[in-house]
């Protein structure tokens, strides 16, 4: 946890935001893999972290935005708990560490909201991702499940947003301290690729350094050599001589902030000519967009300014023709590069995206496109001082998308399929790093890992 006063400043300007109302925090609970005793790990609720800090299950909790007072709901743990657990410190003392002065039996949260609601008082949550939350919810305030999200508090989805967005000196720091241990997941990755050995080795050896250095992995690790599947988690591939291998993974700090770096390894150690032309032009992509990044910047301007420096690339190897920014224009570029180009990055991965997206990435000014691929972009706003967003252009050859595109005649006047096709067996490229935006313009975060083709060559020779 941080120090109490972190948590006590973000519900004071929490309430200041809201103005009014009953305020939920629904905490997460264990969550059985097949049996009741058999859990997965507990990973707390963002938002209820962000709050109030506490990381075990069983707690609910609430501001009074009228009163001005917080408090968290929890029953102290019985022997037979300690037995098989081991010991606890009583609830009032695990909130006092939190800045908290009121605890109640958990019990008692579901008298204070039906006290809420009784009294025509408006009773703010945020949209529920997990079910027995939305469960639960769905009991307490009358109304069915499936309208939950619809019924959810947009001035508290927009106060959390607000605050959360704008990452602190400390937060920053948090997800520093992933990276150094991310970074060691990939000296690791990368002493280990190479031909014979099984995708799963080398995410074992990953996820094994992640839990050693913080919490665990901040997601799923991505790692394979059909890297034209976006997010493949599938580790059951021989690697071969000759493929590349598209590694996707970040630890989380012992505070749940995340880290998300990608690098694209050559199993074989060294690059193909063509495997080079391309990487070459995937990183020129990243390196021109984090250059643009800075207080004002639209990050769609930065995402489009990528997409043309992909399009260009591409035309040069004859993959791609016409003019490039009409081609850009068109989204003929999106059936090489069909995701946007990052994400906020902080105590989740897509960080708030349980929030909707729409409300993180877009506002009044900027509406997101209806065109493949520019849809997909989650984060289009004016950049600010604080933001930490992650940066990640690729370049893929994705059969399914080629045959289709192909067959409706899809931008022929921009994408030369006959050198499309007989590209089929490339599989991807995707490179990954971390920003932060600051006063002046931007710093990519966390020691550095190789992404350069000589020093990953030299790293992979080690």
């Amino acid at each position: 946890m941080f120090e109490a006063h972190v948590y006590r400043q973000r519900r004071r300007k929490l309430r200041t935001l809201v103005k009014d109302g009953l305020i939920l925090f629904p905490g997460n609970g264990e969550l059985p893999m097949n049996y009741p005793a058999n859990a997965y790990p507990f990973r707390q609720d963002s938002a209820f972290l962000y709050y109030f800090g506490l990381d075990t299950p069983g707690l609910n909790a609430v501001i009074d935005a009228d009163e001005g007072r917080a408090v968290v709901f929890g029953d102290d743990i019985g022997l037979e708990d300690i037995i098989w657990m081991g010991n606890l410190p009583r609830l009032r003392d695990r909130a006092r560490s939190a800045g908290v002065t009121h605890t109640a039996p958990s019990a008692r949260f579901e008298e204070t909201v039906r006290r809420a609601l009784s009294g025509g008082r408006r009773v703010h949550y945020l949209p529920p991702y997990r079910p027995e939350v939305k469960a639960a919810l769905s009991r307490l305030l009358g109304a069915p499940a499936e309208d939950l999200k619809a019924g959810a508090s947009e001035p508290l989805i927009r106060a959390v947003v607000a605050q959360r967005i704008i990452k602190s000196p400390q937060e920053v720091r948090e997800i520093e301290r992933a990276l150094t241990v991310t970074e060691k997941m990939y000296a690791a990755a990368m002493s280990m690729t190479r031909p014979g050995v099984l995708e799963r080795e080398v995410a074992g050896r990953m996820d094994g350094l992640a839990v050693s250095g913080g919490w665990g992995t901040a997601f799923p690790t991505i790692l394979t050599v059909n890297g034209q599947i976006l997010h493949n988690h599938d580790h059951g591939n021989i690697m071969r001589r000759g493929r590349l291998l598209v590694v996707d993974s970040g630890a989380a700090s012992a505070r749940h902030y995340a880290s998300d770096i990608t690098r694209t390894l050559p199993v074989s150690g060294t690059f193909t000519t063509r495997q080079r032309e391309i990487y070459e032009i995937v990183l020129g992509a990243q390196e021109t967009a984090i250059a643009s990044m800075k207080p004002g910047v639209l990050y769609r301007e930065v995402h489009l300014k990528a997409a043309r420096f992909i399009a260009s690339g591409l035309n040069q190897l004859g993959l791609m023709k016409g003019d490039v920014e009409d081609s850009v224009a068109a989204g003929a570029h999106a059936l090489f590069f069909p995701h946007g180009l990052g994400h906020q990055l902080g105590m989740d991965v897509h960080d708030m995206e349980s929030l909707g997206e729409n409300f993180i990435g877009y506002d009044e000014r900027i509406r997101r496109s209806e065109q493949f691929g520019l849809a997909y972009l989650r984060f289009a706003r004016e950049l600010r001082p604080g933001h930490v967003l992650t940066v990640e252009p690729g370049v893929y050859f994705i059969p399914a998308l080629a045959s289709r595109w192909k067959k409706e005649k899809k931008h022929t006047g921009f994408i030369n399929y006959l050198k499309v096709m007989d590209c089929m067996d490339f599989g991807g490229i995707r490179i990954e790093d971390d920003v932060l935006i600051t006063a002046s313009g931007r710093r990519v975060l966390g020691p550095p890992i190789p992404k350069k083709v000589k020093h990953i060559e030299k790293a992979m020779a080690r």
